[in-house]
């Protein structure tokens, strides 16, 4: 993806001037690898976060060429979901689109929805309205899931730009909302829809930014796809030498994510997206 010298989002929080110390004997890449597979099975990892020795102090840390780097790739991708969100809304569904706040963040840091650490992976709080992202967890994808290229990181971005999307129209609320009123396997196979549904909107963003921009190189789509494919739930339980339980996942399968994906990159359609209604997913 083209995107050195690109408008650059203001949207962004940075944090990274905050360390965060480490207890226990696990740490850095391989803490994140041992806690990224619970995160994207639906493992609770609160206690581990919530751990004292996880805990964000201010330490001044100075930033890298490569943290500077990587701020900037993110603040650019955002940049790209901010002009295509809103060109989409205004053609799509007649009204404005309100900017997410990204907030970059090395270690370990806070937020309403609880602790936010590396080990957890990015994620969209309700709470606050923010995206939460350590860019360590790029090294994680390519490093620990084979999910490589820049695109694919513009892709976990767009994701999580895609859950702001879904709380702007009132989806992730109200399916949230149900979610707190059923078993567990409905719990889970509805997450499975948000998350299938974040994926079309990420393929609708993605189309987005090659019409508006001509920013797309040779292979990024594939890049994506890729990504998707590596995160679903059945390939990670299958990495984690689990056999695949259908029950249990919270992200749709690697099958299934990829398919959504593709579903709004070719559409371009926000309507296309609504995994809510349909028949197969």
């Amino acid at each position: 993806m083209e995107w050195r010298g690109k408008r650059q989002s203001r949207n962004i929080e940075d944090r990274r001037q905050m360390s965060a110390g480490r207890g226990g004997a696990v740490g850095g890449l391989g803490l994140v690898a041992v806690l990224i597979i619970g995160y994207f099975l639906g493992i609770d990892v609160t206690p581990l976060l919530n751990d004292p020795g996880m805990a964000p102090q201010t330490g001044g840390a100075e930033l890298t060429e490569a943290d500077r780097a990587a701020g900037e790739f993110v603040a650019v991708s955002l940049g790209y979901t901010e002009t295509i969100w809103a060109k989409e809304f205004a053609a799509q569904l007649g009204r404005d689109y309100a900017p997410v706040t990204l907030v970059l963040f090395k270690g370990a840091t806070r937020s309403p929805c609880g602790s936010a650490s590396g080990a957890t992976g990015p994620f969209y709080c309700p709470g606050d309205g923010k995206i939460y992202l350590d860019t360590e967890f790029f090294a994680t994808m390519e490093r620990q899931l084979g999910a490589r290229g820049d695109f694919a990181m513009a892709y976990v971005v767009a994701h999580e730009v895609a859950h702001h999307v879904q709380d702007e129209l009132g989806i992730l609320g109200q399916a949230n909302q149900i979610r707190s009123q059923v078993s567990q396997a409905e719990s889970n196979r509805i997450s499975v829809m948000i998350e299938l549904q974040a994926d079309c909107l990420s393929g609708v963003w993605a189309r987005g930014v090659q019409e508006e921009f001509g920013a797309i190189e040779r292979g990024d789509f594939e890049e994506a796809l890729n990504a998707a494919r590596q995160i679903g739930d059945d390939t990670l339980q299958r990495n984690a030498g689990q056999r695949p339980m259908p029950h249990t996942f919270t992200h749709g399968t690697a099958e299934q994510r990829s398919g959504w994906f593709q579903t709004g990159l070719e559409t371009g359609e926000i309507a296309a997206c609504n995994t809510f209604e349909a028949p197969d997913l």
